[in-house]
């Protein structure tokens, strides 16, 4: 009875693979329930299989804001409370900013922004009814710095950043609590064709991009089966942080960035100060 009181459930969204995954077995193996989400269920099987009524898999477009509702219902029911909601699917358009079509890039924020906010709205009002809950969701360091070639990626997960960092405000006094996780580079399928979307490539930027993918194979992965146990001092933590950097190479990289746009912001102040005038 002990264990039971202690365990938590979990929603968790692109479960089949990846992060998703990892986290949703290593949960299912301390003794917790999960929801596991797929767009196609039968890549759930094993883990249903293996964990047998602990688990429920549930079928999940995020993209279809009804699935998303049905789906976060149909968990609510089954196990009679969600503790964690965790909205880990997305995926990465591959293009320069100008070789990215507008339909490509409406597309990938319709799934990582989007299909993110479907899930989040469905679950709120149960999260409320309950007394509180944790929203976590997969961003990335990228969500405050950026990379070329990926830059619509960016700026879903830097819009992904402030809509959790309001969302934490406005719920807090219903005692919800909000973390935004943000893996560096790290060995999963993330980088596979499935996790991909490429958009149609311009000869005047095929140099630029053989370079950076050049670049992009040099750099140091972390292992995505050492990130659970981290993940679960965030989940169990009392005051759990707002951000949680997943990795050992964020913290330096996103401090270099702000020093420097500090020092140009301190730079062009006089500037920026002058334009303020005074309003009538």
């Amino acid at each position: 009875m002990e264990n039971e009181m202690k365990s938590k459930v979990w929603f968790i969204t692109g479960a089949s693979r990846g992060f998703g995954r990892i986290w949703a077995e290593a949960a299912l193996e301390r003794g917790d329930k999960v929801a596991a989400t797929a767009r196609n269920v039968n890549s759930l099987a094993a883990l249903k299989e293996k964990y047998a009524d602990s688990v429920l898999a549930l079928e999940l477009d995020v993209t279809n804001p009804a699935q998303a509702k049905a789906a976060v219902d149909e968990a609510y029911a089954y196990f009679g409370r969600l503790d964690i909601v965790l909205n880990n699917a997305g995926y990465s358009l591959v293009g320069t900013i100008e070789e990215a079509s507008a339909e490509d890039v409406r597309a990938m924020f319709e799934t990582n922004v989007f299909g993110t906010l479907a899930v989040i709205q469905a679950a709120l009002p149960l999260l409320r009814e309950q007394g509180g809950g944790h929203i976590l969701g997969t961003s990335s360091n990228l969500g405050h710095v950026v990379l070329p070639v990926i830059g619509y990626y960016c700026s879903s997960k830097w819009a992904f950043e402030a809509i959790h960092e309001s969302l934490a405000l406005e719920v807090k006094d219903f005692g919800i609590k909000v973390t935004i996780i943000e893996p560096g580079a790290y060995a999963t399928e993330f980088g596979s064709e499935a996790s991909l979307k490429f958009a149609e490539g311009m000869d005047i930027y095929a140099n630029f991009k053989a370079q950076f993918f050049g670049q992009l194979k040099d750099m140091k992965k972390g292992d995505p089966n050492a990130t659970p146990q981290a993940l679960f001092q965030v989940v169990d933590a009392e005051k759990p942080p707002l951000r949680f950097n997943l990795g050992s190479q964020n913290l330096s990289w996103v401090k270099a960035a702000y020093e420097e746009r500090l020092a140009l912001w301190e730079q062009w102040d006089a500037v920026s100060s002058s334009a303020q005038g005074v309003a009538e």
